[in-house]
């Protein structure tokens, strides 16, 4: 969908702050919506396109002025209430899940995200072949940058079979399928005013993808 999180080259937001020896969360409370997201993924209910989606959603002023991890608190809150889990008076860290999440399982339920497939699925593109994404403007979630969309490029790499996240976000299905990595000349992105020296790789699937 087309919303304030596609930030991918947008303009007037000012340089990229790198923190030097940053530490994986900035205050406790983070680490807890953290641990609190990996239960509640346990328990099966949303994938994690759905997640993402669900954070797409959020107002376009409290989006921007939230954290990395409110964006996440946010989404969690959404969906916990939505599905009925949560009273409107309660948050997520009031609430005890039945299902308990054991420190031994966090591992193998990391790898499930987004893990690739052993589907066997024929591609549709070959390495070196040259391709142009396609200029939808979906209303769901989907991986494809606005900033990508209509553009050409060259295969450069096939990752395997993964699920596609658009339709896995709507409820609609896994719809295996081939990603690769595509290089973007960055003038073919942002025109002739950029150097011709640079050039941008995006993931992207079969979906999104038509000959060039």
């Amino acid at each position: 969908m087309n919303g304030v999180h596609d930030m991918g080259g947008m303009h007037g937001f000012g340089p990229l702050v790198i923190e030097e020896d940053e530490p994986v969360f900035h205050a406790d409370w983070e680490a807890r919506v953290r641990s609190l997201e990996a239960a509640v993924a346990a328990l099966g209910m949303w994938t994690v396109d759905e997640e993402r989606h669900t954070i797409e959603q959020m107002p376009p002023s409290t989006y921007l002025t939230a954290s990395y991890y409110e964006r996440w608190l946010w989404s969690l809150e959404q969906r916990l209430h939505g599905s009925g889990m949560l009273k409107a008076d309660e948050t997520p860290s009031q609430h005890v899940l039945e299902r308990v999440l054991r420190r031994e399982d966090v591992a193998s339920l990391l790898r499930k995200y987004g893990a690739r497939r052993g589907d066997t699925v024929v591609p549709r593109f070959q390495v070196g072949e040259r391709v142009r994404t396609r200029n939808d403007h979906p209303r769901g979630h989907t991986r494809l940058p606005r900033y990508a969309r209509g553009r050409a490029g060259v295969v450069w790499r096939d990752h395997g079979v993964f699920p596609f996240p658009d339709t896995r976000a709507a409820r609609k299905g896994d719809r295996p399928q081939h990603v690769y990595s595509v290089r973007f000349t960055a003038r073919e992105l942002w025109g002739s005013t950029v150097s011709s020296r640079d050039h941008v790789h995006l993931d992207l699937f079969d979906d999104y993808l038509e000959p060039a």
